[in-house]
């Protein structure tokens, strides 16, 4: 058996066979990916992987409570299966009782598809795109400007099996293309980003002009420095923050008093107003372009993800509705601590009920601030109010009267998401969006632009 000629959904049951712990959870991940770079306007690589990954999760009970142990191993042979499933048994022996331990999920209908072979991508998803790209590098030499960046496609077929009867599958396709456009003298730099499944629906064109554009406000430079200003956010920067929010969102830590979701005095701030725009936070696997797992996947365990709950069927989510809090993230087994409903992560996020005012309207409707491109480097400051810390990068630009008047130096900034919600005064149209920042941990995100008339940009940076 070797990892490409056997069946994954073979491998699985197997594998499962193979147990001899009173629980057995496996999954079967298959990856497939292909990629282009280019620099200075010309493609430089490109290449085609494959790969499987085999999670084996035992539990065994015991007079105080059921154990886990978790082994994971890429690229699984005939002669490393059984050693891999003894691997987790010896794991789940040698650990004490699981905090997390809830019985294994069952009763969920099998994936019709679960026996089929993988979906698997290849270097023809770029089949319009490459001669799209070849087009614009040449518009961009010839309007003196060069290309820098890549595309990725990755297709991830996972497949879950359990001793409780799961069969389960989830074809997963991610795409990211991310685009550097500089001034020949390296002084001038501007960034687009775009999330797609199939880059059917990334026009090359369109980005480049649209950093043709931000490299011509670049050509006036003013130094501004530290200290509040007015700022319009783009949904790459507000999927950033917005994401890191929902990471910092575990019900249980909210509970015990460690995040800034908790209340005062004991508890969690589950009913409390956030935000004065009539915003709703979300998720839902089953969001259109956005499709992620209509089912828990769960590695590893930590605080806001559990192994025992694997094949648990996920459903839309409201995280914040019209303002208010309603959800925090939570497994069986933080919900019952908590008493709060349970919410597990869903794989992607939405921002909506803005006004439907593109960014180019709203920085028409500018007096005076500044445009940011995104954010870069961000790192948690102080948890308890979820203070973070970053920089800008690839254009800030100074907006008066209405219209971008130059490019202004980059800042470090230290802001908190919740008090940014909090503070904004609009919120524009809802549109799709790469989170630079998290773009190789989460892709699937729709956010708005933001205002908000007092973003704390604290020191001067000279990154570019």
């Amino acid at each position: 058996m070797s990892p490409r000629t056997n069946k994954p959904h073979e491998i699985v049951e197997r594998a499962l066979a193979l147990s001899r712990a009173d629980g057995c959870v496996v999954i079967a991940d298959e990856r497939s990916t292909a990629n282009l770079r280019w620099a200075g306007n010309a493609l430089t690589t490109n290449g085609v992987t494959r790969g499987r990954t085999l999670t084996v999760v035992a539990t065994v009970d015991g007079r105080e409570g059921t154990a886990s142990g978790v082994v994971s191993r890429s690229a699984v042979t005939a002669d490393e299966l059984e050693p891999l499933v003894r691997a987790a048994e010896a794991a789940a022996r040698g650990a004490g009782p699981a905090e997390d331990a809830q019985p294994l999920v069952e009763g969920v209908p099998a994936s019709p598809d679960f026996t089929d072979a993988p979906a698997e991508t290849s270097s023809a998803v770029f089949t319009d795109f490459a001669p799209a790209l070849g087009e614009s590098f040449a518009r961009a030499r010839a309007g003196g400007r060069e290309l820098y960046g890549f595309a990725n496609h990755e297709l991830v077929t996972s497949y879950l099996g359990t001793s409780t009867g799961l069969r389960l599958r989830h074809d997963q396709p991610t795409g990211t293309l991310e685009l550097n456009a500089k001034s020949p003298d390296r002084t001038r730099s501007a960034w687009a980003g775009r999330s797609t499944r199939d880059f059917k629906d990334v026009d090359p064109a369109a980005l480049d002009a649209e950093l043709a554009v931000r490299l011509g406000w670049a050509e006036r430079r003013i130094d501004l420095p530290a200290g509040r200003y007015e700022t319009l956010l783009p949904p790459t920067a507000v999927a950033d923050l917005l994401i890191y929010q929902l990471w910092s969102a575990a019900a249980r830590d909210a509970a015990e008093g460690r995040t800034v979701f908790s209340k005062p005095g004991g508890g969690t701030r589950v009913g409390d107003r956030l935000t004065e725009l009539p915003l709703t936070l979300r998720s839902d696997p089953n969001e259109a372009g956005l499709e992620s797992a209509p089912f828990v996947l769960a590695h590893s365990s930590g605080d806001d993800a559990s192994v025992f709950d694997n094949g648990l069927p996920l459903k839309a989510t409201e995280w914040v509705r019209e303002g208010e809090l309603k959800r925090l993230t939570s497994t069986r087994h933080s919900a019952a601590l908590t008493g709060l409903p349970v919410a597990p992560g869903i794989g992607n996020l939405i921002l909506d009920g803005g006004d439907d005012t593109s960014l180019e309207e709203m920085v028409a409707a500018t007096e005076r601030g500044l445009l940011l491109t995104c954010l870069w480097y961000i790192r948690e400051v102080d948890p308890a109010t979820l203070l973070l810390t970053g920089l800008t990068r690839d254009g800030v630009y100074l907006v008066e009267n209405g219209e971008v008047t130059g490019e202004v130096n980059n800042f470090r900034f230290n802001e908190s998401p919740v008090g940014l919600l909090g503070r904004a005064t609009e919120a524009g149209r809802t549109e799709k969006t790469l989170p630079r920042e998290w773009s190789d941990w989460f892709t699937r995100a729709a956010m708005p632009a933001l205002r908000v008339p007092d973003f704390n940009m604290s020191s001067v940076s000279q990154g570019v």
